[in-house]
């Protein structure tokens, strides 16, 4: 009786079982990519490609009508965008918006967030819902809501306060305003970070501090806050990237950069040029300018907040 076998397999050469290896390797260094790769691809497709196409539309006059070619200038753009005297003016009510939100994005929140550790239950979840609220309003609502609290004659602020100001139409009041729209809107975020990076410190720290005699202030000043530092970075960051933008939907809708120009940063002031001048080109140099200069300030937090970190590492 015989019995059909297969053939024993031939032996594989060195070269080949080194490059089956390989592929086994590459394939699983490929997987965490083909995680990232959609999100990648969203970032080149709505960010580097716009950044590229305004870097390009930089160096033509251009005014935005179909008909009308655009027309090479090189470098014009930005030479004539650094001789306006708008564009340090918009930097520097920028800059001013920035260090007005601060106290909204820092003090507040880190004075809310301590008193809050001390409630404990539902009521904790409670207060903080009813802080982060406002952060959830639709801008163009909140700014409806506040010319109303504002108003000259029927406002709110000037029946309680006793006064007669128009908050919106004073030059040297009209940013503050925005800044106090901006800052009621960003509180609840900034608190529930502050609250988060609480959350995340450990009690033995306090414990062990608590144990050596430091009082509960002492205690804050020199455990808490230090450990707290790397998220009081994080919304540093935010504020100095994010306040420019928060700001704009506020300013189009209740000031629209007025009176004066008081309230014209340099968001609104790269609309300006390019929806209400229609001179795509110089609106592209100004947004191109404020990218590496945010850039710039983005870099140097980012280390800040690395060099933090490390530190309590």
């Amino acid at each position: 009786m015989f019995v059909e076998t297969a053939p024993p397999s031939a032996a594989r050469s060195p070269v080949t079982a080194a490059r089956a290896t390989w592929r086994r390797r590459l394939a699983r260094a490929a997987v965490p990519y083909a995680y990232v790769a959609p999100a990648l691809a969203m970032v080149v497709i709505w960010t580097y490609r716009p950044l590229v196409g305004t870097a390009q539309l930089s160096l033509y006059s251009w005014n935005l009508l179909p008909t009308a070619p655009a027309r090479p200038v090189g470098l014009d753009n930005y030479r004539r965008l650094l001789e306006l005297p708008d564009l340090g003016h918009a930097v520097g009510r920028t800059f001013l918006v920035i260090v007005g939100l601060l106290p909204f994005t820092l003090l507040v929140p880190v004075v809310v967030g301590l008193l809050t550790r001390r409630v404990r239950g539902r009521a904790r979840t409670v207060y903080q819902a009813m802080i982060f609220a406002p952060f959830l309003v639709a801008p163009v609502a909140a700014a409806s809501v506040w010319l109303w609290l504002l108003d000259l004659h029927q406002g709110v602020v000037n029946r309680a306060l006793g006064l007669s100001v128009n908050w919106f139409n004073d030059p040297h009041l009209a940013l503050w305003a925005v800044i106090l729209m901006t800052g009621w809107s960003l509180l609840g975020f900034a608190v529930l970070v502050v609250a988060a990076g609480l959350a995340g410190i450990n009690p033995d720290y306090a414990q062990a501090a608590a144990l050596d005699g430091a009082r509960r202030g002492q205690i804050t000043r020199w455990v808490t806050l230090p450990l707290l530092s790397p998220t009081l970075v994080f919304l540093l960051l935010m504020t100095v990237l994010l306040s420019g933008q928060l700001t704009f939907p506020l300013i189009n809708t209740v000031t629209q950069g007025g009176p004066l120009n008081s309230t014209t940063t340099i968001y609104y002031l790269l609309w300006d040029y390019g929806f209400r001048d229609f001179n795509a080109g110089l609106a592209s140099a100004a947004g191109i300018l404020f990218f590496l200069g945010f850039t710039v300030l983005a870099a140097g937090l980012v280390w800040l907040s690395e060099k933090v970190t490390f530190h309590d590492n």
